[in-house]
């Protein structure tokens, strides 16, 4: 994979960024990412409205690179980004390192070793960013179909059928669910695969939500897992079984628990703990508020295996942290603690 490395003055006045050097031989994706040198001189404010443009119509993914804090100058274009590295955390489209040219590095790999999923991924955040989540959550879903198709998904699951590992067992009581008073309470109960978000579990947890979707009386949802982690995500050993794209991609949306959970968000209360993983915190982002324990361990790793977040994540995870760090978390996979998680709005309180 190649990456360019461009000043911003050759981003508002240089030659189109992507378009037909995007492909090699084959239709490979060749040149899907460049970083913008935010540290070089500025020529005025026109300049940068003038990159900012450009950057927004972009048909790559483009990275801002800076050693010092983003003042107000710079603000048009690193909004326009899809993400950017500083030391300092001063700008909700930065992400923060204190080895910059170190951890933009490891984005540039993340995204040359799945190119058209990163990309995928970058298209979806901005095209969902002015939707409502619904619709939204269509976008994201199209897009995973999409991917399921691609050859990045289809190396990752060549591998994993390699592993002749059977599917999950059927389980009694996927979900648990109490109700006291005006409060229902769920709790995800398959502790001996960490609540894997598989089919049982999904529709028994779409049902439960359905109660108070319909019944006005139910005041207060609180949703949990048992075990030692609240949802280690997609039930791996089923992916690649739905019978077509089609059907999955109505299951997603029409039968999935993101889109409930949005419609409840007032309502509902997420308490997480342990590893929680794509669909772990895809849906829980939803959530009016999402309250996790000092153990809990976040991560989206849909990106490195050739797809997206396909529980909803595209959708509730930028609402609460903007698309750029979300966009980091995508694509490389990185696993962040609670204390990152709520200072950056991904989560709401840590308690035990």
């Amino acid at each position: 994979m190649n990456s360019s490395r461009i000043s911003i003055g050759e981003l508002a006045d240089g030659p189109v960024i992507g378009g037909g050097d995007l492909f090699a031989h084959g239709a490979a994706v060749t040149n899907p990412v460049a970083v913008v040198d935010l540290d070089g001189p500025v020529r005025d404010r026109d300049q940068v409205v003038r990159a900012a443009s450009r950057a927004s119509a972009s048909d790559i993914i483009l990275v801002g690179l800076t050693h010092r804090p983003v003042d107000d100058v710079l603000d048009p274009l690193v909004t326009a980004l899809d993400v950017t590295y500083s030391p300092r955390a001063d700008h909700p489209a930065v992400v923060p390192a204190d080895d910059v040219d170190g951890v933009a590095a490891s984005f540039l790999q993340a995204v040359g070793r799945c190119p058209n999923a990163s990309l995928v991924a970058a298209q979806v955040v901005r095209a969902a960013e002015p939707l409502d989540p619904i619709p939204a959550i269509d976008v994201e879903s199209l897009a995973y179909s999409t991917l399921q198709g691609g050859r990045e998904f289809g190396r990752w699951l060549h591998h994993r059928r390699a592993e002749n590992r059977p599917l999950p067992p059927a389980v009694t009581d996927p979900v648990l669910i109490d109700r006291i008073d005006d409060t229902l309470h769920i709790t995800l109960n398959r502790p001996e695969r960490r609540n894997a978000y598989g089919t049982a579990l999904r529709d028994a947890l779409v049902d439960a939500l359905q109660i108070a979707i319909t019944d006005d009386s139910v005041e207060r949802v609180v949703l949990d897992g048992a075990g030692p982690s609240f949802c280690a995500g997609g039930d791996l050993d089923e992916f690649g079984h739905t019978p077509d794209a089609t059907t999955a991609h109505l299951i997603r949306t029409r039968g999935g628990a993101g889109r409930l959970v949005a419609a409840l968000a007032d309502r509902i209360e997420v308490r997480l703990h342990g590893h929680c993983v794509g669909a772990g915190i895809e849906i829980p982002a939803f959530a009016g508020r999402v309250i996790a324990g000092p153990d809990t361990r976040l991560r989206l790793p849909e990106v490195t295996m050739g797809l997206i977040p396909g529980a909803g994540g595209t959708v509730s995870v930028p609402r609460r942290i903007g698309r750029w760090r979300a966009l980091y978390l995508f694509v490389t996979g990185a696993e962040i603690g609670a204390a990152q998680a709520l200072s950056w709005g991904l989560i709401d309180e840590i308690a035990n």
